[in-house]
């Protein structure tokens, strides 16, 4: 890969256990034989146990960070989320709000905020967090921000059981661990997988081995796409499984994901030769994923047809698929945008949240339902589900 990382100067302790994270991945590799499916790097790399990216501790949102999500950029995100979040707890007469991966916390402040002011606050304020370090930085934000709410809010290692009300998931979905496929000269599909070269992590192509990748390979080249010798990309088998779960669970209500992807056709274009793997580091974007290990996240684009297929077989249905620009403007961000007391910085961030140029057209929102129906306002602008 050719990347275009530049030294972020990691401290002694970030590159000790960059390291360690390093050494365990090796001992994985060994493990297995001598390579690991690109999934399992991905996992290893993100979610080692003390070690990895998301569990290590390093700061990573915001302005000081290695990247800033669209809460940070402004709580106007929060609050158009919250709106949408009231339609469905006011339908249901109350429930949950469960949140995978809060971050910084900075959007379960503003749903609460204002779910608060609408009157309209959920029983609990779930949230499903892997890293113990960013659960005990959220629970110090909202005894700091929001003390009069804190103790609605509630940390889980699992899903809940007979879950009713709305699951958000903000950038999550592109930190899910993918496989990577390559198509060989002779129409063939091989496996990406990692291995060991004296100390250097470096990627190879091998026979798959990962369950299921062949048959959804398959499915894609059969629909015209992934066609050329060379042609390399990622597919989430990891999805299907986890709506399955998140289906089961729930028993009523909405769930909201929120990332940067694209509908199949976009996703798996003729031009895109090379997948959407990128990796972010203070700011900075390249396509190595092999070097800093733990220092920086490593993501891949979400392809936003599977997310839909894998919702409905999950026993979901499809309630809308939009730009973040339109969903907020359904939610009434423009509303939000003439009050009295918007500041100057609260336009600029806005911007940055609509504008087709920053977040507005590249984040989408796919909207997955169980056991409830509504025209949601955050798909009432705009639905673009004929394009999935």
């Amino acid at each position: 890969m050719t990347s275009h990382f530049q030294s972020a100067s990691p401290t002694n302790s970030a590159l000790h256990l960059s390291a360690q994270l390093h050494a365990h991945i090796c001992a994985q590799i060994a493990a297995a034989g001598g390579q690991l499916p690109f999934d399992m790097f991905m996992d290893l790399a993100l979610y080692a146990p003390s070690l990895g990216y998301y569990v290590a501790g390093a700061h990573k949102f915001g302005a000081d960070g290695d990247f800033v999500t669209a809460p940070e950029l402004s709580p106007l995100f929060g609050q158009c989320v919250a709106a949408q979040s009231a339609e469905v707890l006011a339908q249901l007469g109350g429930g949950n709000v469960l949140e995978f991966g809060a971050g910084s916390g900075a959007l379960a402040v503003a749903v609460l905020r204002e779910l608060e002011r609408r009157n309209l606050l959920p029983e609990y304020y779930w949230i499903l967090e892997l890293s113990p370090e960013l659960m005990e930085r959220q629970r110090r934000r909202f005894q700091t921000e929001i003390p009069q709410l804190a103790t609605r809010c509630a940390w889980l290692t699992t899903l809940p059981q007979q879950f009713r009300g709305v699951v958000l998931a903000n950038e999550v979905l592109d930190a899910m661990p993918v496989s990577r496929f390559r198509v060989r000269t002779d129409g063939e599909v091989d496996e990406i997988v990692v291995i060991d070269q004296a100390g250097t992590l470096t990627e190879t192509s091998a026979a798959p081995q990962s369950p299921g990748l062949v048959e959804a390979v398959a499915a894609i080249r059969a629909a015209g796409w992934a066609q050329t010798p060379g042609y390399t990309s990622e597919i989430n088998l990891r999805l299907p499984p986890w709506l399955m779960a998140l289906g089961d669970a729930m028993e009523a209500g909405l769930v909201l994901l929120i990332d940067y992807g694209y509908p199949r056709s976009g996703y798996y274009q003729a031009d895109r030769t090379q997948g959407t793997l990128l990796c972010h580091q203070r700011h900075q974007l390249h396509d190595d994923p092999y070097r800093q290990l733990g220092l920086q996240d490593i993501t891949a684009h979400v392809d936003f047809t599977a997310v839909a297929e894998a919702g409905i077989a999950a026993g979901f249905e499809l309630a809308g698929f939009t730009t973040q620009a339109h969903f907020l403007l359904g939610c009434g961000i423009d509303a939000l945008l003439t009050a009295e007391t918007i500041t100057i910085e609260q336009i600029q961030a806005a911007k940055q949240l609509l504008l087709p140029t920053a977040m507005g057209e590249r984040f989408k929102v796919l909207g997955l339902t169980k056991s409830i129906e509504n025209d949601w306002c955050g798909f009432a602008v705009r639905d673009l589900r004929e394009r999935l």
